[in-house]
């Protein structure tokens, strides 16, 4: 028997997978448990339906983090900072601050932990890496000034 899983299985296959399996095994642990529902015309055309859906999703997901990457990608963001002598900042600059900052500026909803930063700790000018999306990746500058 045909069945489409609905989650994924160990040693069977992942969630949307259609594996062909005894017609027992089917009907007396995957159905009844809600691991699996069977492979006939109407589950094929709704599984086929899912998956486009959810490729038109990844497509316009991947196609907004491009233009926000286009957008903000080599921009040079300031920050002015506290600092004792020799240019050593009173604590640091963070990546929320960073975050936080690029949404402000360019309306770009940015997660805290995508921003990857080294430790800012005295006055000048530091690259810093934004994951957008997988495969997505945008620099900005941060100019570090009083």
């Amino acid at each position: 028997m045909k069945v489409i899983l609905l989650e994924d299985f160990k040693n069977l296959g992942k969630k949307g997978d259609m594996v062909n399996v005894s017609d027992g095994y089917a009907r007396n642990y995957l159905l009844p448990r809600d691991i699996a529902i069977e492979a006939n015309a109407q589950a094929l055309s709704e599984m086929k339906s899912r998956e486009k859906a959810e490729e038109n999703r990844i497509k316009k997901e991947t196609e907004a983090a491009q233009e926000s990457a286009s957008k903000i990608n080599d921009e040079t963001i300031q920050v002015s900072a506290k600092a004792g002598q020799n240019g050593k900042l009173f604590g640091s600059i963070t990546s929320k601050e960073i975050a936080d900052l690029i949404t402000k500026k360019y309306g770009i909803d940015v997660d805290k932990r995508k921003v990857t930063v080294e430790d800012i700790k005295n006055y000048g000018t530091y690259e810093v890496e934004i994951k957008l999306y997988p495969g997505i990746v945008a620099r900005v500058y941060v100019l570090v000034s009083e």
